[in-house]
């Protein structure tokens, strides 16, 4: 049995944040209906052609889901919405600032037909506040959230590579659903859960966030590198790769020194023994490193790494990742149904011994509509009204 066998979410969702949430929910079993507009459905599914002609995006989030085409701006498009929130036990949504409620779905109005529904509305800035009806786009918060500020070189600030604060507000929703459902089974009733793209980036930000209250000092950029910690960061080899290096205490700087640079006098020399000192000394330390690093081949390199017990890794491309020795030694791929033929995705990262996540099908915009209705108690000739006058497609 898996967890959320038996539990119904309803997504009114679109691009990262929400179906992350909710693709997450249906890995682990539940039945989970996305609705989709009907003139083109969930805009991420034009993002790009990549995947067999369906976008990146679009495959990565909205696997084991079925997919409801709608009008919501027309009332019976609406009554079809409600009916379907009321039977379920989750409604997450993700909509424009004020928008679920203008169609008729606010946390309050749903919660009150049935108490003990969970809804779970998601916002880029929360509610309240001179910034509540600002769009909330991956971009804009790494932006407004402080972290390309410490993303990128001492001269140029990035956003990272991942759509960050979306992963991390679609992880919080997904950890207030679960919580709440357990809530829920011990009689504590439903939930009203607001989740925020700018509260989630700035618990995410915790060292930068701290650091800088506590000391006043912002911290530097530093690439691939750490700015409170030295070495952590990439070092070059003979065959023109590279391997990082973390070292998290002064006595695996012992170690390191001793075992694979061979320098055992900076182990004992002020300059480099402690990690204070080496990120006051940052320069002089990586160079002595990479003084090391570069006679050596990647292979050896990470050899003489693993034999010390010294933290390192590749840098990796992601055809690195897609071809992982450790991925492929544990099984982690899993071929999934599309509307455009199989391609193969990755396992999720929860593991239970006794039960495998679902990895269903990712749906055509609208393949459910009818037996969803159907469900709904929507007969056959009420069915073919509603696709004749496009409220359903």
């Amino acid at each position: 049995m898996l967890p959320l066998e038996g539990i119904t979410v309803v997504g009114i969702e679109q691009a990262v944040a929400a179906p992350l949430a909710t693709r997450h929910c249906a890995d682990l079993g539940a039945r989970v209906v996305k609705v989709e507009r009907v003139d083109g459905g969930d805009f991420a599914r034009g993002y790009d052609d990549a995947v067999n002609g369906l976008a990146a995006h679009f495959f990565w989030l909205n696997r084991g889901k079925e997919s409801l085409a709608v009008d919501l701006k027309s009332e019976k498009g609406q009554k079809i919405v409600e009916d379907l929130i009321l039977d379920a036990d989750v409604f997450v949504q993700n909509l424009a600032p004020g928008a679920a409620a203008r169609l008729g779905f606010s946390a309050e109005k749903l919660r009150k037909a049935k108490p003990e529904l969970i809804v779970v509305d998601m916002s880029g800035y929360g509610t309240g506040g001179p910034y509540s009806g600002k769009p909330g786009y991956d971009l804009l918060l790494q932006g407004e959230g402080g972290l390309a500020s410490v993303t990128g070189t001492d001269d140029t600030p990035v956003k990272t590579g991942i759509p960050t604060v979306d992963i991390g507000a679609g992880m919080y929703a997904f950890t207030a659903i679960l919580s709440a459902l357990f809530r829920r089974e011990r009689g504590g009733g439903g939930a009203s859960v607001e989740v925020s793209m700018l509260d989630a980036i700035a618990e995410w930000m915790g060292h930068s966030l701290y650091y800088t209250k506590g000391t006043g000092r912002l911290p530097k950029r530093s690439a691939l590198g750490h700015p409170s910690v030295v070495p952590y960061t990439g070092y070059p080899t003979a065959d023109g790769k590279q391997v990082l290096i973390s070292i998290q205490n002064d006595r695996e700087w012992v170690r390191f020194v001793t075992d694979v640079l061979e320098r055992v006098e900076l182990a004992r020399d002020p300059d480099y023994a402690t990690n204070i000192a080496r990120t006051r000394n940052r320069a002089a330390v990586d160079a002595a490193i990479a003084q090391k690093t570069s006679k050596l081949d990647a292979k050896d390199l990470v050899a003489k790494l693993d034999a010390a017990a010294i933290g390192n890794a590749r840098l990796n491309d992601v055809h690195g990742l897609i071809e992982h020795p450790q991925l492929a030694a544990r099984d982690r791929w899993r071929p999934v149904r599309t509307p455009v033929g199989t391609f193969d995705a990755i396992l999720p990262p929860f593991t239970y011994a006794d039960a495998e996540a679902t990895m269903g099908a990712v749906p055509a915009l609208g393949e459910h509509t009818d037996a969803v209705l159907v469900g709904l108690g929507r007969t056959a000739d009420e069915i073919a009204g509603l696709r004749t006058d496009r409220t359903v497609g």
